[in-house]
C-alpha cells in the first residue's frame, strides 16, 4: 500500500510544535535546519526552521514514513511545494495561543490546498490551556463552514503518544 519512500509533512506556524513533534517521535535524531531566529518571531522563540527537519519512523510492518518539516515562517514558503512533492500526507499543527489561531488553521489549509486535495491532513491543536484563543468545536465549525471535514485533535507536540495518534489518523486517512 505505502511505498518505501512515502513521507509526511508537518507544517504550521511559527512555535506551533512542528520540530518538537518530529523530535518527539523520531527513530533517530532529526536533521534540523534552525538558526536565531529575527524579526516579531523572535518574541516566539528563539530559533526557528528555515529549510526544514528530517527523520523517519519505521512501522510495525517494517515500512518507513519520512518526516518533513516546513519552515513556518511565510518567507520561507518556498519551501512548502519543495518538501511536499511526493507527500503522502500533511499534518497541520496550529498555536492556540495564537491570537487568531483559526485564521491561522485556514491560511494553512489554502496555501497546501492542492496538496491536501490529493493526500489527505489531519490538524493538531497545540499550546491548548496556555490562553485559549479557540476551542476545539472553534476549529469544526470553521471546518464546517468551508466545506471541509478533516480530523481535529488536541496535542502536546513535545508528547509521542499525541503524535502518534496524529500519524496514525493521518493513516488512517489514506486508506479511506
Amino acid at each position: 500500500m505505502f511505498q518505501a519512500t512515502d513521507k509526511i509533512i508537518f507544517t504550521g506556524p511559527v512555535g506551533a510544535g512542528k520540530t518538537s513533534a518530529i523530535s518527539a517521535i523520531s527513530d533517530e535524531p532529526p536533521v534540523r535546519t534552525d538558526v536565531a531566529t529575527t524579526g516579531s518571531e523572535r518574541d516566539i522563540k528563539n530559533t526557528t526552521t528555515v529549510a526544514m527537519d528530517y527523520s523517519y519512523i519505521q512501522l510495525e510492518d517494517g515500512k518507513r514514513i519520512h518526516l518533513y518539516g516546513t519552515p513556518g515562517q511565510e518567507r520561507f514558503d518556498f519551501m512548502w511545494q519543495i518538501l511536499t512533492q511526493g507527500g503522502l500526507g500533511l499534518v497541520l499543527l496550529v498555536n492556540n495561543d495564537h491570537p487568531e489561531p483559526v485564521a491561522q488553521m485556514e491560511y494553512y489549509l489554502d496555501a497546501f490546498d492542492d496538496f491536501i486535495r490529493d493526500t489527505g491532513v489531519v490538524i493538531g491543536i497545540t499550546r491548548m490551556g496556555v490562553q485559549d484563543n479557540a476551542s476545539i468545536a472553534d476549529y469544526q465549525a470553521r471546518l464546517f463552514e468551508r466545506e471541509q471535514i478533516f480530523p481535529v485533535f488536541e496535542v502536546d507536540g513535545r508528547s509521542s503518544e499525541d503524535v502518534r495518534i496524529l500519524v496514525n489518523a493521518l493513516l488512517a486517512v489514506l486508506e479511506n
